[in-house]
């Protein structure tokens, strides 16, 4: 039986990694450039957003749960304007600002609700940067019921090892969003989330569910996981531990937009966690929360009461 959700209300997870201002210029194209074969857009309205990390902090406050956010960003007004949405959304936030390394920023140009043009502006974090977040690591570790460490491959998580093991030493469970092909530096994390591709591109590609099955089990039992969590699109979720292996079939919905899911499904497995869920439930209800964020459009988050009326339907 499914805990009751008002447990997740209060539960303190801390999230380190890679943060980003996403950023959406949106208006009309009404011509083509005469200087170049590419469209003319008229913008008409600017957005921000909080990104990568970050995105994962506002899923974890949707469920009623306490985030604290620690990340490196630059010394530079995306940087404060990261820190002022993050503010807005009741996310805490340590935010070590550097004057070297600009706040990555996306930047999106959207011309009739289509993406017509994105542009980045990121740098790896510096030597400060590190040595920042591991001074700032055992104190917020030590107040978190569950950790999250957000990959994106930006730099934040250099040290995941030491951070890895800090939650080990600690306790509490450190649930890992992966990047890369080096799963080596996750060993001994309590859960791992790649999706499908990610998956595949470390363990091999597999012709039969079965041998799927079993390239799972021998992934997690090689980095000594509690839990290996392959999520698989409009294929569900498929959960690997030492008890068995448990398939979570994805929820039909009328738009199927898997954008931001990873993030929401991490977030809520950590609150579960946090809150003392059995793994094989914390999954269950993650499995549900991207159910309904995969039928809304864009980056979403799933709140509690989602999630309640969500139990009160068909699984």
């Amino acid at each position: 039986m499914m805990p009751s959700l008002a447990t997740l209300l209060g539960q303190r997870v801390l999230v380190v990694g890679d943060v980003m201002l996403d950023r959406y210029w949106f208006g009309s194209v009404e011509r083509i450039s005469p200087e170049a074969p590419v469209p003319v857009v008229r913008v008409g309205r600017e957005e921000e957003r909080p990104g990568g990390a970050a995105n994962v902090a506002l899923n974890v406050v949707a469920l009623g749960a306490r985030a604290h956010l620690l990340a490196p960003v630059g010394d530079d007004q995306p940087g404060r304007n990261l820190a002022a949405l993050l503010a807005a959304a009741q996310v805490e936030s340590t935010l070590i600002p550097g004057a070297g390394c600009p706040t990555t920023v996306k930047l999106r140009v959207i011309g009739h609700q289509q993406q017509l043009l994105r542009m980045d502006f990121e740098a790896k974090p510096s030597a400060d940067h590190r040595g920042a977040l591991l001074h700032q690591g055992p104190s917020l570790f030590a107040a978190a019921g569950a950790v999250i460490l957000s990959d994106y491959a930006k730099g934040a998580l250099q040290d995941v090892v030491h951070f890895v093991t800090m939650g080990r030493d600690l306790g509490v469970p450190v649930l890992v969003d992966p990047k890369g092909r080096d799963y080596e530096r996750y060993r001994g994390a309590t859960l791992l989330t790649p999706n499908q591709a990610e998956f595949q591109a470390v363990a091999g590609p597999w012709q039969e569910e079965d041998e799927f099955r079993e390239m799972g089990q021998r992934l997690r039992r090689h980095l000594e996981l509690q839990g290996l969590l392959v999520t698989r699109g409009e294929g569900g979720m498929t959960l690997f531990t030492e008890a068995g292996i448990y398939h979570h079939a994805a929820q039909a919905r009328e738009v199927f937009d898997v954008t931001g899911a990873g993030d929401t499904v991490i977030a809520t497995l950590a609150v579960a966690l946090a809150a003392a869920w059995p793994l094989d439930l914390a999954v269950d209800l993650a499995n549900r929360a991207a159910g309904i964020v995969v039928g809304k459009l864009g980056a979403a988050a799933a709140s509690r009461q989602e999630l309640q009326d969500s139990l009160s339907g068909p699984a």
